[in-house]
């Protein structure tokens, strides 16, 4: 049984952060529902889970292949679409496709072809997002912007693999709004992409923004925000302390 306070906790951080959602949607003459709330639980266990669940909450994120299997696992009686949002090793494809229904972070045309092999093998379509690195941050990954033309020429060779957007890892700044500039750089990109000839369907989704800056993504454009600390409270300090390589939600 799920700890009564643990419970209420979470239920009322997610109502928090669906309020501060639909807020930044109707300020930006957006509809609320089309903005997908993705709960990132990395370090936390599967009470959380299981507590934001009942509150509501579908969607959710891990960062790591081997925690988020093992998680999904024990509450594999809820129907929960997971979400890959950290870096993915070509030697964790296999393990990967299917138990997370989205890749977040593809960043090279040979993880697009290796995603596509395992696919295949199993009939299953998987959505993933391009994780492109605007910033250059050794600490990240992500795609160079001159690198997407070969990770679309990749995906165009796909049967079940299918691009549907476009993520980003930004710089953290203490004030949201100085993160402004590269979410807009993120959209920019996508309509770039478009005027190409990418086609439509593969740049539907922008996902950016988390607990701190989540709102300035959505006024930008954001239809996926990856949101982790606002929702289930700081992480233990363990885990804060390990370095920050390829993290998918908030610090």
């Amino acid at each position: 049984m799920i700890d009564v306070a643990l419970a209420s906790a979470i239920a009322a951080s997610l109502a928090a952060v669906r309020s501060r959602l639909e807020r930044a949607a109707v300020r930006s003459g957006r509809d609320p529902s089309s903005i997908r709330l993705v709960a990132v639980s990395k370090t936390f266990g599967p009470d959380h889970v299981r507590a934001a669940f009942a509150a509501g909450q579908v969607d959710f994120g891990e960062n790591r292949v081997q925690e988020g299997l093992a998680k999904a696992a024990q509450v594999a009686d809820l129907p929960i679409t997971w979400h890959l949002v950290g870096h993915l090793q070509s030697n964790k494809v296999r393990r990967a496709v299917g138990p997370f229904a989205w890749v977040h972070s593809v960043d090279s045309p040979e993880l697009v072809r290796r995603i596509e092999a395992v696919a295949t093998e199993r009939a299953s379509r998987v959505p993933v997002l391009v994780q492109v690195d605007l910033a250059g941050e050794a600490t990240k990954y992500g795609a160079p912007e001159d690198g997407l033309d070969s990770i679309f020429e990749a995906a165009a060779q796909c049967r079940f693999t299918a691009v549907v957007g476009l993520m980003l890892l930004p710089p953290y700044f203490e004030d949201p709004e100085a993160t402004r500039p590269w979410f807009r750089r993120l959209r920019a990109l996508r309509d770039e992409w478009r005027g190409r000839g990418v086609p439509e369907a593969w740049l539907e989704e922008l996902s950016m923004g988390m607990s701190h800056d989540f709102e300035v993504a959505i006024e930008e454009g954001a239809t996926i925000v990856r949101v982790g600390t606002a929702i289930f409270g700081r992480r233990p300090a363990a885990a804060a302390a390990r370095p920050a390589f390829a993290t998918g939600d908030d610090r």
